[in-house]
């Protein structure tokens, strides 16, 4: 059964949420850097404003944002990611992506409508691939009656969705569900975008290093159905 809808999730109350957006605003905000702004958002295509807070700086400032803070509940990790996207600075986006990383264990499989939400609003591969790995697979991982829902988004009309049910299984190495990873990846095989195709080879990459021989049989018996970056992308490493 389907977890996932199109309705925006509403944001709970949180008095955690309360203290943690408090002092993210004023300690990141605090250290922006206007200039160094600018050529980050020219470096991410325009995706987002920046704040312009290098990775380093970013996370030892979450650090300091985070000490003494206790663990969240799933409705606390709702609060803190949907009012970091509503935020308009790129770096509240990788703040709530880490916390999310972190705290994914805390979060059922009733969290994936707001995976869904941050996957799809001011998407780019930056927030998208973190998400999909660390926080949609590992929701996977934890309730496989998810997959009906990968399945649905494999098929979906918004690339970053396709691409998030690509890469969930990124690190499940002996645990993937090969056949699954294939069918999606021969549902998507003619999809025109970049980075669908490019999911694809990334997705095959990483379960050749579990089954090479299983990815270049799959491709050898699917010639020509897969862009060249998709193949390329797939058999680097593998010896083919």
């Amino acid at each position: 059964m389907s977890v996932t809808g199109g309705r925006t999730p509403q944001v709970p109350d949180s008095a955690l949420a309360d203290t943690l957006l408090a002092r993210l605003t004023a300690v990141y905000g605090a250290q922006a850097d206007p200039e160094r702004a600018a050529s980050m958002r020219a470096y991410m295509k325009d995706v987002a404003p920046f704040l312009g807070l290098p990775t380093p700086v970013r996370r030892a400032l979450s650090r300091t944002v985070l000490e003494g803070m206790p663990r969240p509940d799933e409705a606390d990790c709702t609060a803190v990611a949907l009012r970091c996207w509503r935020l308009p600075e790129r770096e509240y986006h990788y703040f709530a992506v880490d916390y999310l990383r972190r705290h994914a264990g805390r979060c059922t499989s009733a969290f994936l409508p707001v995976t869904r939400h941050l996957v799809s609003t001011v998407p780019w591969w930056d927030t998208v691939d973190l998400l999909a790995v660390h926080v949609v697979g590992a929701l996977v991982a934890a309730d496989p009656a998810l997959t009906a829902d990968m399945d649905a988004w494999s098929a979906d009309e918004d690339l970053w969705i396709v691409r998030t049910a690509l890469l969930h299984q990124l690190r499940y190495r002996q645990h993937t569900d090969a056949e699954r990873l294939f069918g999606y990846c021969l549902r998507q095989s003619g999809h025109p975008d970049f980075f669908v195709r490019k999911a694809i080879g990334w997705a095959l990459r990483e379960y050749a290093k579990t089954d090479a021989d299983a990815v270049r049989d799959f491709l050898a018996r699917e010639e020509g159905r897969f862009a060249p970056l998709s193949v390329r992308e797939a058999l680097k490493n593998t010896g083919a």
